[in-house]
């Protein structure tokens, strides 16, 4: 399909033209005409006598040949001329008739005056539309100082006053700021270092997932060293003409050399610093290798002892060209990942302080349900905490709000709008609670905090929560295959009850069929294949992509592998439930009932409360 590249509501060049001639045409042939529409009659001088006798005559201008005036008929005014005569009495006899003398215009400021409105206006007009549209042009292709602004880097400049950022305001990110401690503390005293011969890294290359503060070091960086700071993103330098990121990247480095000692940072840098094809010419991707092969030169170029510190940001590492990360350019890798269970408690603490919070706030619950999550998602969580206590009408921001925030980042908002009918209400309680009864009964699975069947804003008609007591970084063979087995639990119960299944386990496949393949094709959790990768992960701060690097007869075997991985553990959840089927009847009607039970809830009656036996039920 073709795309219509032009932005909704830009008129083309050749409208603001034809406005200008619609103009002129105007100017020309209505208002020229408009000015000397009066029709002017022609009479002789005795006429003109008898009219001012007559006492008809209002106005009268004197010309040296002609004389003009008016006379009013029937509430009509007239305009008449006649030849001025040497007639030495006329001033005296129009003074005495009443007659109203006016200054004349004479044919030579008549002349004046059409040759101005004709064509000094009309040029006039052409002149300053062609400059405005010039400007706009420009304005649109090349920034604010158009043309000549083609080859400025416009970054932007924090002077040390204005950043206002220290290490204080960044928390969980306690190895990268050590990293960092030393670049500041050569920023501060360059001469311990010269007088033993080392020399500075000229690069520092902040690489992690999306909001993990990267952007918020490199400012905390700059803070503590009390130095320039010029932020700039790599999109920034890539311009529709050749040779112009280029210039930018030239006018940044000249800029950072004119006020040494600086901090030069470059965000998402893999913008401009992808691997160049070994292909030869790339077409439209010119511009960009260009502006990469100026960035490399300029930083062989520049001077590290007057202290000038390259920052650079991605979530791409994989895909920079390795020439950029050689020694000599970006020397230093620091990496930025999520904040473990104390980081988490730790930016949660720097984010509560600007909000009003209770004094019986327990961080570190709220770190251990948030696992996975960055600073930028803990931040929002903060904030969502905030928002729901003045829903509430509170003043302050207390335990349950932050829990819920939790849930509202995790799962999305309550759909309150949303209704479901008795039977499926019903059936969301059996899956839901075939998931924590499965999760239960198994050893090494995560306790359950809470399950409820209340829709929420992402899609899902309920959730179980899993929380750990401690931090896991790693995860043995039987841990992954007894979270599969909870996954499929919820299938299970919906086969087991109502011998049927529904759509509501598509996540649950989904999460359960990912862990098992990346158990046989990445951990080498298979006999078949033992310590052998058949995957590659890409952009694992993205995602993780993964490609095969298997024939095709080797992965039809993978596929199989996965399918009797994951059938396994499904019959294992099964006959839990089938174990325990009155425990999942009267757990599943207590949540139907209540709609949201705890975690405390759910072990009280799975524990304490009697089983039902199967000819009960």
């Amino acid at each position: 399909m073709k795309q219509d590249n032009k932005k909704p509501g830009k008129r083309p060049m050749y409208f603001y033209y034809l406005i200008a001639i619609v103009a002129i045409f105007l100017i020309n042939f209505l208002l020229l005409p408009a000015i000397s529409r009066r029709s002017i009659e022609e009479t002789d001088y005795t006429t003109f006598l008898q009219n001012v006798e007559a006492g008809n005559v209002e106005a009268a201008q004197v010309g040296d040949e002609y004389i003009y005036y008016t006379m009013t008929e029937d509430g009509q005014t007239s305009y008449y001329e006649t030849l001025t005569m040497d007639d030495p009495d006329l001033v005296s006899r129009l003074y005495a008739a009443g007659v109203k003398m006016e200054g004349v215009e004479t044919e030579s400021t008549s002349l004046l005056w059409t040759l101005f409105a004709g064509y000094v206006i009309p040029i006039l007009i052409f002149v300053l539309l062609g400059r405005w549209l010039s400007n706009r042009m420009m304005s649109s292709m090349g920034g604010n100082g158009g043309a000549m602004s083609f080859g400025k880097s416009n970054a932007k400049v924090y002077v040390k006053s204005s950043t206002g950022i220290k290490f204080s305001d960044v928390a969980g990110e306690d190895e990268a700021k050590e990293l960092l401690t030393e670049i500041i503390d050569y920023l501060h005293d360059p001469q311990k270092y010269t007088e033993i011969g080392a020399s500075m890294p000229k690069g520092a290359l902040l690489v992690g997932p999306p909001g993990t503060g990267k952007t918020l070091l490199a400012k905390a960086v700059a803070g503590e060293a009390e130095v320039p700071f010029f932020s700039i993103s790599g999109s920034e330098f890539v311009e529709m003409f050749v040779g112009m990121g280029a210039a930018k990247v030239r006018d940044l480095f000249k800029q950072a050399n004119e006020k040494a000692p600086c901090i030069v940072f470059i965000d998402e840098i893999d913008t401009i610093g992808k691997k160049r094809d070994s292909a030869g010419f790339t077409g439209g991707n010119d511009e960009r290798e260009q502006t990469l092969n100026q960035l490399l030169t300029e930083m062989d170029g520049f001077d590290g002892s007057k202290g000038v510190v390259i920052l650079a940001a991605t979530n791409r590492p994989d895909s920079l060209d390795p020439a950029l990360l050689r020694p000599g350019r970006f020397d230093r890798r620091i990496p930025v990942d999520l904040p473990d269970l104390q980081g988490r408690e730790e930016i949660l603490k720097v984010h509560a302080k600007k909000i009003r919070v209770a004094d019986n706030v327990r961080f570190g619950e709220i770190a251990r349900a948030a696992v996975g999550a960055s600073g930028a998602d803990l931040a929002n969580v903060v904030n969502e905490a905030a928002l729901r206590a003045v829903r509430e009408g509170r003043k302050f921001a207390t335990q349950e709000d932050f829990q819920e925030s939790i849930e509202v980042v995790i799962a999305g908002y309550q759909k309150k709008n949303r209704v479901l009918s008795s039977k499926e209400k019903l059936i969301v309680a059996y899956h839901e609670v075939g998931h924590a009864l499965v999760a239960a009964k198994q050893t090494n699975s995560a306790p359950v905090t809470k399950i409820t069947i209340i829709p929420r804003t992402s899609g899902a008609l309920g959730y179980t929560m899993q929380v750990d007591d401690e931090e896991h970084f790693l995860m043995s063979k039987e841990e992954l295959e007894n979270k599969i087995a909870s996954l499929t639990g919820g299938r299970a119960a919906e086969e087991l009850i109502f011998h049927t299944v529904t759509t509501g386990a598509s996540n649950d496949i989904e999460q359960a069929t990912k862990i098992a393949r990346a158990m046989i094709s990445r951990y080498g959790m298979s006999d078949e294949f033992d310590m052998v990768a058949m995957e590659n992960v890409t952009n694992q701060y993205l995602g993780g992509d993964s490609s095969l690097t298997c024939s095709f007869e080797t992965q039809t075997l993978l596929d199989r592998k996965v399918v009797e991985l994951v059938r396994t553990q499904h019959e294992k959840a099964r006959k839990i439930l089938e174990d325990n089927v009155g425990k999942l009847h009267e757990i599943a009607k207590y949540l139907y009932d209540h709609e949201t039970i705890s975690g405390e809830e759910f072990m009280d009656i799975l524990c304490k409360t009697p089983e039902l036996t199967v000819s009960e039920t």
